[in-house]
């Protein structure tokens, strides 16, 4: 058989296998030490306890004929759908219906798969830095080009400096698909109103389709700012938001989450007919997916109980304080700060100007901390690390302490 040539086009190892990798071969070199880790962003609470009693009894209704549940609805079941419906969206004044949602395995999965709802020509506009699966998932799909001094050549990228806040504005040429993140992964920043209506205005003037990335939507602790972009007019006839439910209740290692396709979107066939994308998704889902286990959406749905979104928000709260601790102790040791607020993620630029690998590398040999490569999330992300703020309170204040003990005298 011939193979995807596209996958020998790509770096030989992904971003986070890299530094899983180079922190394995320091273990073994240095048994001894006590390495703090701030780069996967993987939690450290347990999952609510009102999730937990759910799964239990959702666990009995499989032990039983007249409640066991096998092959569920690929799009999810709807006691899952109008939770998310109800909650993330009518009670935020948000005309989502719940039809419109599809529970998924994760927002990872689903960020991949939507390439196959659109055309292999479609442009592509990414931002740099930004998420590497937006950037992969599209090259294995035959979008990028070639790849030319660490940039693909068929992809439009949206550049993200320190000049526009880390935050990407609609590029003069045309795009097809528009991958946008807020809060942003790896940059922690947020887009206000403003920035989004000129996304969603340049989307549907272009005819363009917005893939909006809200995986940490619970981060965001300023009323002024929205969580989700069809908070926006015009966002229900240009985007798809998709979500997660592993940074906000711990369900990493559970997988699940869901994607929002409006039935008000639609793409275009190559004779310029309008079809629906919903449909498409639909279509996809029902062919190359089975649903997301019936054990874990009755988890996700006691999320949204009352008792659920409080166990929910002292968790998002307890990393929300780790962050900030970051986000202060980095600034004082003579670091310059992005995110930290409203956001778990912190990015950070050196005052010594070491490059992002020689940063990682001076922060693991030195603190025994470590940190994801800024330059791993793309060519402007050179000079940058990322830090997270998942860890524990402990772990956290006792990397801040080794920070400072390093760097502070060192300006």
């Amino acid at each position: 058989m011939q193979i995807n040539d596209n996958f020998e086009k790509l770096p030989e190892s992904y971003l986070f296998s890299t530094v899983a990798a180079k922190l394995r071969a320091y273990k073994e070199a240095n048994p001894e030490a006590d390495v703090i880790r701030m780069d996967i962003g993987d939690v450290t609470l347990p999952i609510p306890q009102k999730a937990i009693t759910a799964m239990h009894r959702a666990v009995d209704d499989m032990a039983e004929k007249t409640t066991f549940h096998g092959y569920g609805p690929e799009q999810g079941y709807d006691f899952l759908r109008k939770a998310v419906a109800e909650n993330d969206y009518h009670k935020r004044g948000m005309d989502i219906d719940a039809n419109d949602i599809f529970i998924s395995d994760g927002a990872k999965s689903d960020l991949g798969n939507l390439g196959d709802i659109y055309s292999e020509d479609s442009i592509v506009a990414v931002a740099d830095p930004g998420y590497p699966v937006y950037v992969d998932s599209n090259v294995i799909d035959g979008r990028g080009g070639k790849l030319i001094d660490g940039r693909w050549s068929r992809f439009v990228y949206l550049d993200c400096t320190p000049a526009n806040g880390f935050k990407p504005v609609p590029p003069a040429c045309h795009c097809d698909v528009i991958f946008l993140c807020s809060p942003n992964n790896p940059t922690g920043v947020t887009f206000n109103r403003s920035e989004l209506k000129a996304w969603i205005d340049y989307a549907l003037r272009e005819k363009a389709v917005i893939i909006y990335d809200s995986a940490y939507c619970a981060y965001i602790t300023d009323s002024e700012l929205p969580h989700s972009i069809y908070e926006i007019e015009g966002a229900k006839e240009c985007a798809i938001e998709v979500r997660s439910f592993s940074k906000t209740a711990g369900f990493t290692g559970l997988r699940c989450g869901y994607t929002v396709v409006p039935s008000t979107l639609f793409g275009y066939d190559r004779a310029g007919n309008p079809v629906s994308l919903r449909k498409l998704w639909l279509r996809r889902q029902t062919t190359k997916f089975n649903g997301a286990s019936y054990v874990i959406q009755r988890g996700a749905e006691a999320l949204y109980t009352p008792e659920g979104k409080e166990e929910t928000a002292k968790n998002v709260a307890y990393y929300l304080e780790n962050a900030s601790m970051i986000r202060t102790t980095m600034t004082e040791a003579g670091f310059t700060v992005y995110g930290g607020d409203n956001s778990p993620y912190i990015w950070v630029k050196s005052p010594s100007g070491e490059g992002s690998w020689e940063l990682f590398e001076r922060l693991l040999s030195e603190a025994r901390i470590s940190c994801t490569p800024g330059v791993g999330f793309g060519h402007l992300g050179e000079g940058y690390i990322r830090l997270t703020g998942f860890n524990t309170h402990e772990n956290t204040i006792e990397a801040m302490k080794r920070i400072l003990e390093i760097f502070k005298n060192k300006k």
